[in-house]
């Protein structure tokens, strides 16, 4: 009997499991990835990945140890010159000069030649360009007989959190590697560039990145740039769901001033900021929480000359809400000095639109 009753009630099971399979009584069903569209249609990254992969480089750079000091020096007397460091990353072509972006901590201490590998395996002899440690950027270039092909750009602006983005690099020396997240949060600070002109507002994504990531494309679903993969926030060293990227606009922007002029004219409104928190809002009597609060005018800078006083509100730039101290400085960063700007304000509740001149 209970051989008789475990038979009929496996077989009712899996005849229900099969109904359920066929669409009837289910209590599971297929699960599709959807774009949320009116039609629930499957979202479809291959045609990103296929018009991304292509401006996506392997670099490998090598860096030969240099003595510090005679302490160092008498232990290469004894034992020997050690081996050279390599280290690994990746790089985005981003025009047909043969000019690619990475990150500065791709190719720092590089020996001047950086070896790169193409999305159709073949290896060409680059060199460093400049770099700009305040953002993390670098630029590095190959003959631009290489036939390389450049990636788009997109507005890096128009992004939205919760808005599908692919992770293209050479996680692990995995060449060629794309993962699929969501942009999970703008405008993040994380303290990891050092120094006082460090200029950080990543985008945020759930899109698993690796070391070897560094460098790489974050891009939209039409296969255009929206960031350069920088940097991970994990206790292992190894991804653990939190991933970050250097918006486009400000890549265009430094890439740009690297290759013109070796180093970045970077605009500046003239003024202090501060995070608008709990304690500045009570003692200002602030009617926004959304902004960044003006501590200081500086004389004579163009915030002063427009009429912005302290105690004011910045909420927007050329129409585009600010709602950090990360999120303004990526909007003025990304402009250069002489640069006259839309700057919207609130000042004790009445919004202002005013125009300044970058210094």
């Amino acid at each position: 009997m209970l051989t008789l009753g475990g038979n009929l009630l496996f077989n009712h099971n899996r005849s229900s499991l099969v109904n359920e399979a066929n669409g009837t009584n289910s209590y599971a069903k297929n699960v599709n990835l959807t774009d949320g569209g009116p039609n629930g249609s499957p979202v479809n990254f291959t045609p990103a990945a296929e018009r991304s992969m292509p401006a996506v480089v392997h670099i490998k750079t090598v860096e030969t140890f240099k003595p510090r000091s005679s302490y160092e020096q008498r232990m290469m007397y004894f034992f020997g010159e050690p081996q050279p460091s390599v280290s690994f990353g990746s790089g985005v072509v981003i025009n047909k000069d043969g000019y690619i972006v990475t990150n500065n901590h791709v190719v720092q201490g590089a020996d001047g030649v950086v070896e790169v590998t193409t999305f159709d395996n073949r290896v060409l002899q680059a060199k460093v360009i400049a770099t700009d440690p305040s953002t993390d950027l670098a630029v590095v270039k190959v003959e631009s007989s290489s036939n390389l092909q450049p990636i788009e750009f997109a507005n890096s602006d128009d992004v939205k959190v919760g808005q599908w983005t692919l992770a293209v690099g050479n996680p692990l020396n995995l060449a060629s590697t794309v993962t699929a997240g969501i942009i999970s949060a703008k405008g993040r600070d994380i303290s990891i560039i050092q120094g006082q002109r460090a200029l950080e507002s990543f985008l945020q994504t759930d899109a698993a990145v690796n070391p070897g990531n560094s460098g790489g494309a974050l891009v939209d679903l039409n296969g255009n740039l929206i960031g350069i993969n920088t940097a991970i926030a994990s206790p292992t060293g190894s991804y653990a769901g939190y991933a970050f990227a250097v918006p486009s606009n400000l890549v265009k922007k430094v890439v740009l001033d690297l290759i013109q002029f070796q180093t970045v004219k970077r605009g500046s409104l003239g003024v202090s900021i501060a995070d608008i928190n709990e304690e500045i809002a009570k003692n200002e009597k602030l009617d926004v929480r959304e902004g960044v609060f003006v501590a200081e005018v500086i004389a004579g800078k163009g915030a002063e000359s427009a009429g912005i006083r302290e105690g004011d509100v910045i909420t927007a730039v050329e129409g585009v809400q600010v709602k950090n101290s990360s999120e303004l400085r990526e909007k003025i960063g990304s402009r250069n000095p002489g640069d006259v700007v839309n700057v919207s304000i609130n000042r004790n509740g009445a919004a202002r639109n005013l125009r300044v001149t970058l210094n």
